[in-house]
């Protein structure tokens, strides 16, 4: 095979299929037969420069594919078998490899590169391979230049495999220095110089010791900034994304090169080409990036606090950044905006003067007004519509004190330009400034109105006939629309939008059948906002959401007719089923809430639950999801009517819970269980045994994704809360799991925020369950059967109460669980409560949390643990 391996190589990307096929196939078998000679004649391919580069390339891909994989648990498999191969089969293919990076062919040593990072991403970790870094550095003074391109590129890719702890100090030391003078402009090869700069973004996670000490910072940072004014583009543009990545990455040691550092970027803006004025502006929307996490963990209570880690840079350059931001806005591109999606200078100018609005709040709007005075009502669209993106951009920020005035005064001109400006996109922009409007400056939280009597009427009536505009401006109408309605959400029994109710329902319903519906994503946005309207009516509304039900529930009916679809038109109908289930949930959300609503809209439950399991039997997965969704609804509605659907549903749902590969179905579908749990109560008992198994194999598969895993645990508690004693069968298999798990997360130490979001929603799960199970058993003869469970229990509440990263949501399910305990157990509890090392001080600190929802829970553990103290 070794000797064909060229022409198979060749034959799998030929244009012809049978070849194609019939080559994959050789390909496959050879790997399956025998690994190692598979590999050993594809680096060999990869090597051999007298081999058509086509081959090098694929031979090159696969090797990189047969290590690493987008899966976590195929990935994991990968590394095992690379790394149980044998040794002199290993040392054989790195030889290649490291060869291949002297070869004249850039495909083939760029190709190699990343098939050498990934080797050491998965040997570096294990102490092998250490003269890899030695041998590249080596390479880095070779004269060929194309020898340095690659070993400089290999050196990126590696940097971005490997973690920085698997590196020695000495050798990153040696790296950096490497990759700097590879940038350097005395470098006189701008291939080299490229490749360098490159990989000195992939390197910078590894500077941390060399960013603390001066000498180093400045140099590291003069090559960047010298880079930023090469005469290559492509090597600005890499210079300017490492100044990014600095941003945010060493935000703390900026301040002696901000100044240099606003003249390069202004100058890049105002005369470089787009794809380097980009990086200039994501430097800055970067900066505000930082500075409004800053301020908002430290929140808005602190005065002249010297310990906030904020050098206020955006604050100290707004004189000089606002009006470069403005001027950029003026740069539109004539057909900007049609496609979602789309990006240049001008929305990037928009979108960082939007982040400085919320980093710097009312500082912002001396400086932008008059921009907007002078442009507005200007002849060139330009200048109109750059005027109204600057007030949209301003709008989230500065407190409404500020904005009211203005917003009262451009708002008449705003409805007024929606229906009157002759130019597309000054409309899009005013749509979509009107959105901004409607979300940050109406509702019940902004003291002075700015929707009143007066105009409201007349702010409906311009939203609705924009709706009837091109697809791209109604888009923006409907999304205003939807801000315009979630404003009134919580307004009371009576709302202002319900003698216009009638009208919306209809004009949104007219959308979703244009012809065009599907450009700019209008159709989902009228649907959108549909189900806003319908979530933010009153009662006065009712008999109007009713009506809607056998409208949208005869779109789904036509959606399932059945004629033969080609993929894409599968594609359309699954989307609008998804739509259509959305809404149908939203619409059983608001009838069900209140009884009157509920009894009528009963009547159409068959007919509905009788689409949703259609909409299942032609399933797609995103159509599946939000069909799941909406049955949850429904059984929350129905209650233990519900009962009859099961028999027919219950294949679906278990599908659902089997559904590893789309694992938000399987989330979704395990809530759905909750939903019914809740619904039925005792009337689930048939279905537990088929669920509880599937439950607990998901929770063992290393394929499922770990954030189902919590919502899993969360489900043994309504289980077992719906179905009490008879949880008994399941004692033994869900209390170990949910041991295990607690233990894994009790202790978090030195972990990124990431995981320590996920530990806290393992912990709530596992509390929820816990809670379930003892709310289930209560007053029941068998609670003895979890007393033996209970000291597990109280050690791990201990161990998260010391741990001191407990969040919100979890200290209230946490204070919760030791309550239920005590009310279970009683007297069994009491002793162990009190023999616990931290129950006390954590009911104390409970007690006297600001968080209400914390109190309340606290204050009812303290009388179920004094009840069983005291029996």
């Amino acid at each position: 095979m070794a000797m064909e391996v060229t022409q198979v190589l060749l034959n799998a990307q030929s244009i012809d299929g049978t070849v194609r096929k019939h080559a994959e196939e050789s390909l496959k078998q050879f790997q399956e037969q025998n690994l190692p000679s598979f590999l050993l004649s594809l680096s060999g391919e990869l090597a051999n420069d007298d081999k058509p580069v086509d081959s090098r390339k694929l031979a090159g891909l696969i090797l990189k594919n047969a290590l690493d994989a987008k899966e976590q648990h195929r990935k994991f498999e990968l590394v095992q078998r690379w790394l149980s191969l044998d040794a002199n089969v290993k040392t054989q293919i790195k030889t290649c490899l490291l060869n291949t990076l002297t070869s004249t062919v850039a495909d083939a040593r760029s190709t190699s590169s990343q098939v050498i990072a990934k080797v050491a991403g998965i040997e570096l970790p294990q102490k092998q391979w250490p003269e890899l870094i030695v041998s590249l550095l080596s390479n880095v003074h070779q004269l060929p230049a194309h020898v340095k391109q690659a070993t400089l590129e290999t050196l990126g890719y590696l940097c971005e495999e490997v973690s920085p702890d698997v590196v020695e100090q000495d050798h990153v030391n040696k790296i950096l220095t490497a990759v700097v003078q590879g940038m350097n402009a005395s470098e006189m090869n701008n291939d080299v110089r490229l490749a360098a700069t490159r990989a000195l973004y992939n390197a910078l996670s590894f500077a941390q010791a060399n960013f603390s000490n001066d000498m180093e910072r400045d140099y590291i940072m003069r090559v960047v900034c010298e880079a930023t004014q090469s005469a290559e583009l492509k090597i600005r543009q890499a210079a300017f994304e490492c100044l990014v990545s600095i941003s945010s990455t060493y935000y703390e040691k900026l301040a002696p090169y901000m100044q240099d550092i606003y003249s390069i970027t202004a100058k890049a803006v105002r005369e470089d080409e787009e794809p380097v004025a980009l990086q200039a502006i994501e430097f800055w929307s970067s900066i505000c990036d930082e500075e409004i996490d800053i301020l908002e963990e430290y929140g808005s209570d602190f005065t002249g606090n010297s310990d906030i880690p904020c050098f206020y840079f955006i604050k100290q350059a707004l004189p000089a950044l606002v009006p470069l931001l403005l001027e950029i806005l003026l740069k539109q591109e004539e057909d900007q905006d049609q496609e979602e999606g789309a990006w240049n200078i001008a929305m990037a100018g928009g979108t960082c003067l939007g982040l400085v609005a919320r980093t710097v709040g009312d500082d912002i709007v001396p400086l932008v007004i008059p921009f907007i005075e002078e442009n507005i009502a200007k002849p060139d669209w330009r200048q109109r519509e750059a005027a109204t993106y600057a007030f949209g951009s301003i709008l989230e920020g500065p407190s409404p004190d500020k904005l009211l005035h203005i917003v009262n005064v451009a708002l008449s001109f705003m409805l007024s330009a929606l229906t009157k400006d002759p130019n597309n996109h000054v409309k899009d922009t005013t749509a979509w400034t009107l959105g901004r409007i409607f979300e940050f400056l109406h509702g019940s939280t902004i003291g002075t109105p700015i929707i009143s009597q007066a105009n409201c009427q007349q702010i409906i009536t311009v939203l609705l006939q924009s709706m009837k505009d091109t697809p791209n401006v109604a888009e923006k109408a409907c999304g205003a629309l939807y801000f315009l309605a979630q404003g009134y959400e919580d307004v009371g029994p009576s709302s202002p939008l319900t003698p216009f109710f009638q009208e919306i329902v209809q004009s949104l319903l007219t959308v979703t059948h244009r012809e065009d519906a599907g450009e700019s994503r209008l159709r989902t946005a009228a649907y959108e906002t549909l189900n806003e309207v319908v979530r933010s009516s009153t009662d006065e509304t009712a008999p109007m959401v009713l009506q809607l039900v056998p409208v949208i529930m005869m779109e789904l009916h036509k959606t399932l007719e059945g004629q033969k679809l080609s993929s894409d038109e599968r594609e359309k109908q699954g989307e609008l089923q998804g739509l259509l289930c959305g809404c149908l949930q939203v619409i059983i959300q608001k009838l069900g809430s209140s009884e009157p609503t509920k009894y009528v809209f009963m009547q159409y439950a068959d007919q509905i639950m009788g689409l949703f399991l259609r909409v299942f039997a032609c399933r797609s997965a995103t159509v599946h999801e939000e069909a799941m969704l909406a049955i949850g609804a429904l059984a929350y509605a129905a209650g233990l009517d519900f009962a009859k659907y099961m028999p027919d549903f219950y294949k679906y749902l278990e599908m659902g819970l089997q559904n590893f590969e789309e694992y938000q179905v399987c989330a979704v579908t395990v809530g759905v269980v909750g939903d019914i749990c809740r619904a039925l109560e005792e009337k689930i008992l048939p279905y537990c045994d088929g669920i509880m198994t599937q439950l607990l194999k998901d929770l063992s598969s290393n394929q499922l994704h770990r954030s189902v895993k919590p919502p899993i645990f969360s489900c043994f508690g309504d289980i077992a809360l719906a179905i009490g004693e008879n949880f008994e069968k399941y004692l033994m298999y869900a209390m170990p799991m949910l041991q295990s798990a607690a233990d894994l997360s009790a202790h978090t130490a030195n972990v990124d925020d990431d995981m320590t979001e996920y530990t806290n929603s393992l912990r709530n799960g596992i509390l929820e369950a816990y809670s379930g199970i003892f709310q289930g058993f209560k007053n029941s003869p068998k609670t003895q059967l979890l007393i033996p469970y209970a000291p597990h229990i109280l050690q791990f509440l201990d161990s998260m109460y010391m741990e001191k990263d407990m969040d919100e949501l979890v200290m209230k399910t946490a204070i919760g669980l030791l309550g239920d305990l005590a009310d279970t157990l009683g007297s069994n509890a009491g002793s162990l409560i009190q023999q616990s090392l931290t129950s006390k001080d954590f009911l104390n600190e409970c007690l006297s949390s600001k968080d209400h929802m914390i109190k309340e829970s606290a204050e009812w553990a303290r009388l179920a643990i004094n009840k069983a103290i005291s029996v």
